[in-house]
């Protein structure tokens, strides 16, 4: 079985309707193309001061995964949508939650990002996610006719534990929204899509942000589809714009059964030399 996927790369800033404008024309531009698949990055509806984010979390009935739930529904597509700030229970912070919609509308998946990027590389980037998000605590899987769909966003990329309980559930495919900062982006983006690709024997869909969001806060982009050999089918260029690829299924499990390293896996224990 094949299919059409796509990952949809924006420059998301402080103003909810330019951006809600740009995700939905970018959405509607892959569905156009033939895309049956589509992924949107990580915290697409909004992007800048941390207090004002808190003020206008939603929750799962809010504005933007009815927007997600319309065009899904309308486009007749899987809707990665991205993730945002959903309201959480403790009242001083979010959860940076992923979403994904059948082509019915209804609501598939929820996945709330489980490792939170606190950083502080000298010359580089500093940020401490955990100061206003709260982390999630499951991985999720989104079944579909096409194949299953592990979700993850962004940080995880750095947690390949992660993507081997994915492979072990089932996973054929999985999502990583991504702001992904410009500094860590030139040194590790592609090199880690690509070694889970490898690892797992996965299709991997990495929509990113990129360019500059306001006068602190730059995003890597190169948005791409990895193969299950770890080659980039796709790629989007610099700003706003879609990338797409066929995934084959078949060529997936052919790849695995071909080098079956996951049926290759030994336990085994450490030990310091003498």
């Amino acid at each position: 079985m094949t299919f059409v996927a796509a990952v949809a790369q924006m420059t998301t800033t402080n103003d909810r309707d330019a951006n809600r404008a740009t995700a939905e024309s970018l959405v509607r531009r892959a569905a156009r193309r033939g895309a049956q698949v589509v992924t949107l990055p990580e915290m697409w509806p909004f992007i800048g001061n941390n207090v004002q984010r808190l003020r206008d979390a939603e929750g799962l009935d809010g504005p933007t995964v009815g927007l997600l739930s319309d065009l899904a529904r309308e486009l007749g597509i899987w809707l990665f949508g991205g993730s945002f700030a959903e309201r959480a229970p403790e009242g001083d912070r979010v959860y940076n939650t992923a979403v994904a919609h059948g082509p019915d509308g209804a609501l598939v998946g929820v996945y709330r990002k489980i490792h939170l990027f606190d950083i502080d590389v000298p010359g580089g980037a500093q940020f401490v996610e955990s100061d206003d998000v709260a982390p999630g605590d499951r991985a999720v899987i989104v079944e579909t006719p096409l194949g299953s769909f592990g979700m993850t966003t962004c940080y995880d990329l750095r947690f390949p534990h992660l993507y081997q309980q994915l492979r072990d559930a089932g996973v054929d495919f999985v999502t990583v929204p991504s702001a992904f900062t410009a500094h860590t982006g030139k040194a590790h983006w592609e090199v880690l899509l690509r070694a889970r690709a490898i690892e797992q024997q996965m299709y991997v869909l990495a929509p990113d942000q990129a360019g500059r969001h306001n006068s602190v806060r730059e995003s890597h982009g190169h948005s791409m589809i990895v193969d299950p050999w770890g080659l980039v089918v796709a790629r989007c260029s610099d700003g706003t714009s879609v990338a797409m690829a066929e995934i084959d299924r078949e060529r997936m499990l052919t790849i695995r059964r071909q080098l079956p390293c996951n049926g290759h896996r030994r336990a085994f224990t450490v030990e310091r030399g003498p």
